[in-house]
């Protein structure tokens, strides 16, 4: 297995496929680098060379009690840019995944990086306060790992109803449904609830408007995880011309509902910087 080790000693796996321009991604919530196997296939067959890694307490990586905030994060995604030496490298974010990405940027800057694509992404910010009134209520959270804090597992079969739309028209394959709750079932479960208090309380507004590369957001109009109007929207208005494709009716999970159309945008982005 290919892993590498953080600078507080934490062994992280990746998939590293292909040969060519490289591309980052960052998985979501409860989920690991599995969940890109279709667009890392799809580009590495386009010449481009593709990376996934399973974040810190998820996949095949290792489960640390601690060090579950968006500062560890970027800094896990900063030792892997440097292990592999990449440069001129887009990074790919998806939900919580968005925010490790944006954070990068913000700590690290944009020397290596050539691009950033948001898809589905928690940035600017997730929860509702004050300042950011359309977020979702802290009480959503709270409810959410109280659920996984009772039956994990049927919580997060569960949780592939929203996720994937299937309440809404949407319909996926029973094996993956399976393979998402076995993908799920791997996470730490102090790493799973962690991740609920870090991608949903923490403020990325600082770290976006660092952003000075190329950006893509792409979001589900009818993404039921992460409203559009409280995340996707304020991202492409604030980060200076960005990009923005919503799918319409498309869910959280729009990787696999929308898997064929997710693939072309991601390379026609990655043929145009």
């Amino acid at each position: 297995m290919s892993t590498f080790t953080t600078q507080d000693g934490t062994q992280i796996y990746y998939k590293d496929w292909g040969k060519g321009k490289p591309v980052l991604f960052s998985h979501g919530w409860p989920l690991d680098a599995d969940m890109w196997d279709s667009q890392l296939n799809f580009l590495a067959e386009r010449g481009y060379r593709a990376i996934a890694f399973d974040r810190r307490g998820f996949g095949r990586s290792d489960q640390p009690w601690d060090g579950y905030n968006y500062d560890t994060f970027a800094a896990d995604i900063n030792d892997l840019i440097e292990h592999l030496d990449l440069r001129d490298v887009t990074l790919v974010g998806f939900s919580m995944g968005g925010g490790d990405v944006t954070r990068y940027i913000g700590r690290y800057g944009s020397e290596r990086i050539s691009g950033l694509a948001l898809l589905g992404a928690v940035t600017p910010i997730f929860i509702k306060t004050d300042d950011h009134p359309e977020g979702v209520e802290k009480s959503v959270f709270d409810d959410i790992k109280a659920g996984l804090r009772k039956d994990r597992a049927q919580f997060i079969s569960d949780f592939a109803t929203p996720f994937y739309g299937l309440n809404k028209g949407m319909t996926v394959s029973e094996g993956v449904k399976t393979q998402t709750l076995n993908i799920a079932l791997l996470a730490s479960l102090k790493g799973t609830l962690d991740c609920v208090t870090a991608f949903s309380e923490t403020d990325f507004r600082p770290d976006v408007q660092k952003i000075d590369v190329p950006t893509l957001v792409i979001h589900g109009s009818s993404d039921q995880v992460v409203p559009f109007e409280a995340t996707g929207k304020l991202a492409a208005e604030t980060i200076k011309g960005a990009q923005l494709k919503i799918y319409d009716g498309a869910p959280h999970g729009f990787a696999v509902t929308h898997q064929q159309q997710l693939n072309e945008d991601l390379l026609a982005f990655l043929q145009s910087h």
